[in-house]
């Protein structure tokens, strides 16, 4: 299968499917639901049944059951929009073949280069084909790498008569990146017992638990006045905010954490004397740990009113999405299931909480139990991204390892 997901792969990066913040649409591009009709073509011309984008831009597809009618119904899930943190247009990727373990030239004339003393992972892959960027945009293997595999196991099991399943569904989401890729998704429609969404990272990884994550917005009101007469009376939001981000805990940030550590993120910072924003995340494993770190936002908003006067600063808390372990453990067979399915596909499984969140969270929580497996690539979100093709390839064939099992649940 892997001439075929990566024929599939290479087309679908050349559509630019950025999601927006900005948009107030679902999908919030139009180059999401370009991507999408494509996608529901290609999955009618695969021999895939009950092929609908809605009005939303979800893709949805029925794999019928082969010979065993009263399985359980597995779905697979994966994200048509890119990060828009880094441009996803005029993609133009490049296969390094045969990779001999040093430094990968992205841009000769930028002098933009893909090495291993600053990416030490590429050594797993010497000896195999690695699919990377030109150095000026992403690659889009979050998740389009996803998306090629789902439909190339797919194709594999409409042309294998003899491989025995019950029915299995498809579902491809807009706006994943933006945290809105389960807003307009329908659980009921799509029918599954449990799926699993095909957007994690290197071969090998299985993801059950992940961050619980609030996103926050702190608008500070400041008084501008003329600064040769300001004495007294100017109140600078910009000296504020600043401030503010420095009450943080000044370590417990992305670059200082791994593992099952949280972090407080400034994201964005935006403004002038009279108004300036700040734009966060927070991410904590625990319940605990994340109403925590909301109090202490609260609290150092608190002090810094108690020096500037009431309502300079105001803080806008959303919950995002919440540790997807708590709805999975109940149905642990289904991590065991793929766990073995990598297993008997050769893979040594990783069984690792996601720093991050996933569509599988938020639908986990909306009554589908959904981990997460790896779709292959590395570096996401930016210039530095690579996929080794052989990891596509061992996705599509987990992929159908796990649709043979359930059928033997």
């Amino acid at each position: 299968m892997e001439k075929q997901v990566v024929e599939r792969f290479l087309r679908y990066v050349k559509y630019d499917t950025a999601s927006s913040v900005t948009s107030g649409s679902t999908p919030s591009s139009k180059g999401q639901m370009e991507f999408a009709k494509v996608l529901a073509d290609e999955l009618i011309a695969i021999g895939l049944e009950e092929v609908e984008v809605d009005g939303f831009g979800y893709v949805y597809a029925t794999l019928p059951a082969n010979g065993i009618e009263n399985a359980q119904v597995v779905g697979f899930i994966s994200h048509m929009d890119t990060s828009p943190e880094y441009s996803g247009a005029n993609v133009s990727p490049r296969i390094v073949g045969n990779y001999d373990g040093g430094d990968i030239s992205l841009n000769n004339e930028k002098n933009i280069v893909l090495s291993p003393d600053t990416f030490p992972e590429l050594k797993k892959y010497v000896g195999q084909d690695l699919i990377v960027t030109d150095g000026t945009t992403l690659l889009g293997a979050d998740d389009k790498a996803g998306l090629a595999e789902i439909i190339t196991a797919m194709e594999y099991l409409v042309n294998q008569n003899d491989v025995k399943h019950g029915k299995v569904r498809i579902g491809f989401t807009p706006d994943e990146e933006i945290g809105e890729g389960a807003d307009h998704f329908d659980v009921a429609k799509f029918g599954a017992d449990f799926a699993y969404t095909i957007d994690g990272g290197e071969i090998g990884e299985l993801e059950y638990e992940n961050f619980n994550a609030i996103g926050a917005k702190i608008a500070i009101q400041g008084s501008s006045v003329h600064p040769g007469y300001a004495k007294g009376k100017m109140k600078n939001a910009v000296l504020i905010a600043n401030q503010y981000i420095s009450s943080l805990p000044a370590d417990d940030v992305p670059e200082n954490s791994e593992g099952y550590e949280g972090f407080y993120h400034v994201t964005r910072i935006n403004g002038s004397v009279e108004h300036t924003e700040i734009e966060m995340i927070l991410r904590d494993f625990t319940m605990e740990g994340v109403i925590s770190r909301r109090k202490n936002l609260l609290e150092i908003a608190d002090k810094v009113n108690e020096i500037h006067g009431e309502g300079t600063i105001k803080v806008t808390l959303t919950d995002q999405y919440f540790n997807m372990r708590e709805k999975i453990e109940p149905v642990k067979y289904i991590v065991d299931l793929a766990e073995e399915a990598m297993i008997e596909s050769g893979i040594e499984p990783k069984i690792v909480p996601i720093r991050g969140g996933t569509d599988g969270a938020r639908l986990s929580y909306m009554g589908l139990p959904c981990p997460n497996i790896f779709a292959g690539g590395h570096n996401f979100h930016g210039k530095y991204e690579y996929v080794p093709t052989r990891s596509m390839a061992k996705a599509c064939e987990v992929i159908v390892k796990i649709v043979e099992k359930v059928g033997n649940l």
